[in-house]
C-alpha cells in the first residue's frame, strides 16, 4: 500500500492540524470527510482537497476508496464510531483520549482484533523523536526515582465558562474535562516508559458542571514515585522531569515533547534534543501530530494490526489509570452508565 487514503470524522481545528501534518508525508491522501451536516463536510473537505463527503458514517465506512479513518469527534462518541468503522473493515486512528473508560476501550480492541484491522490511539507525544531520545538516554540517570510531569494550560474556553457560557471542553455529557483533555498527555509517556503503577492517589478541583478543572495524581511504582499535575484553569511553565540518582532528564514542554536535556548531578548538561524532519508550525506544533500519523501509516503499510510504539496494552493501562482517578475524584460521565 503506497498511498493511504484517509476519511476523517470531525471538522474541528484538530482535524485541520491532522490534515496539515499528514500532507507533509509521502503517500498521505485526504479522501473523504464526514460531518453531521453535509454542507459542513463539503465546505471543510473541498478546502483540504477531499473528493467525497458524507453525513452518514456507515456509508463512509463502507466506501471502497478509503483505507483508514481518523476519528476526532467528542470523546464519548469514539467507541461507537470506531467500532462501526472497524466492523466495515476500516483501519482506525482514534484521537486521545481513546475512549470514555477502559470498558469501552476493551470493546474497541476486541473489535479490532476480530476484524483484523489496525487500531491506534493518536497519542502523538510518544511517537516523537524527542520521546525516543528520552527512552534511549534513561540509562544515564542511574536508578530512576521520580517521574514528575506538569501540564497546566489556562483554557480560553474557561473565560467563557466564567461568563456562564459552557463550551464543549467543560461539558460532562461529552466526557470532557482537564484529565481527559490534557492530563492524559502526562500519563501516556509515564506508562510507555515505566508501565502500570502499583497504586495511585488523586485529587481534583471540580467545576459547577461536574468536570475537573485541574487535578494532581501521585503514583507508586516498586522503586520510584510519579507525580502529575494538570490544569485547564491555571497556567504553568514548570518543565517535566525524570529524576535518577545520577541526574535528571528535563522536558521543556510536555504538550509537544519539546527540547530535552540531561542534567547530571555531578555537573554538566547534555542536550539530547532530536533533529526534526519537519518544520515547526508557529501557531501549533504540527510536527508532533506528524509523527503519530507517520507511525500509523508505517504500521499499516507493514501489515501490522497494532503500533509498536502506541501499543493497545499501553492504551488500556492509561484508560485503567484514568478510570481510577475519576473514581477517586467522583467524576462519572453519562457514557459510563450506558
Amino acid at each position: 500500500m503506497t498511498t493511504v487514503r484517509f476519511g476523517v470524522v470531525g471538522t474541528s481545528a484538530i482535524t485541520e492540524w491532522f490534515i496539515k501534518a499528514g500532507k507533509k508525508l509521502d503517500g498521505f491522501e485526504i479522501k473523504a470527510v464526514y460531518s453531521r451536516s453535509i454542507e459542513k463536510a463539503e465546505e471543510f473537505g473541498k478546502k483540504h482537497g477531499a473528493k467525497l463527503f458524507f453525513d452518514d458514517l456507515d456509508a463512509m465506512s463502507k466506501c471502497d476508496e478509503i483505507d483508514a479513518i481518523y476519528i476526532a469527534s467528542p470523546n464519548f462518541m469514539h467507541k461507537e464510531q470506531a467500532i462501526l468503522c472497524m466492523n466495515n473493515g476500516k483501519n482506525v486512528l482514534c484521537e486521545k483520549p481513546f475512549a470514555t473508560n477502559k470498558r469501552d476501550a476493551e470493546e474497541m480492541v476486541k473489535c479490532a482484533r476480530e476484524n483484523k484491522v489496525l487500531l491506534m490511539e493518536e497519542m502523538r507525544l510518544t511517537c516523537t523523536p524527542n520521546f525516543q531520545s528520552v527512552k534511549n538516554n534513561l540509562c544515564k540517570l542511574g536508578t530512576i526515582r521520580r517521574y514528575s510531569a506538569n501540564y497546566c494550560q489556562y483554557s480560553s474556553r474557561y473565560d467563557k465558562f466564567k461568563e456562564g457560557i459552557v463550551l464543549n471542553a467543560f461539558k460532562r455529557e461529552l466526557s470532557n474535562g482537564a484529565l481527559m483533555d490534557i492530563g492524559v498527555y502526562c500519563i501516556h509517556p509515564m506508562v510507555n516508559l515505566f508501565g502500570r503503577p502499583n497504586s495511585l492517589k488523586a485529587n481534583a478541583v471540580k467545576l459547577s458542571t461536574g468536570v475537573d478543572g485541574e487535578g494532581s495524581i501521585i503514583l507508586e511504582y516498586d522503586d520510584m514515585l510519579a507525580d502529575i499535575r494538570y490544569s485547564k484553569i491555571t497556567h504553568s511553565n514548570i518543565p517535566t522531569e525524570i529524576q535518577g540518582e545520577d541526574g535528571s532528564i528535563v522536558v521543556d514542554k510536555i504538550s509537544t515533547f519539546g527540547d530535552v536535556r540531561v542534567e547530571y548531578r555531578k555537573g554538566g548538561v547534555e542536550d539530547i534534543t532530536a533533529e526534526l524532519e519537519v518544520e515547526k508550525d508557529e501557531k501549533f506544533e504540527v510536527d508532533s501530530i506528524y509523527f503519530a500519523v507517520k507511525e500509523f501509516m508505517k504500521s499499516l503499510r507493514g501489515g501490522k494490526k497494532e503500533s509498536d510504539i502506541n501499543t493497545l496494552e499501553n492504551t488500556l493501562i492509561v484508560m485503567e489509570i484514568m478510570d481510577e482517578v475519576r473514581r477517586q475524584i467522583d467524576l462519572v460521565y453519562p457514557a459510563d452508565e450506558n
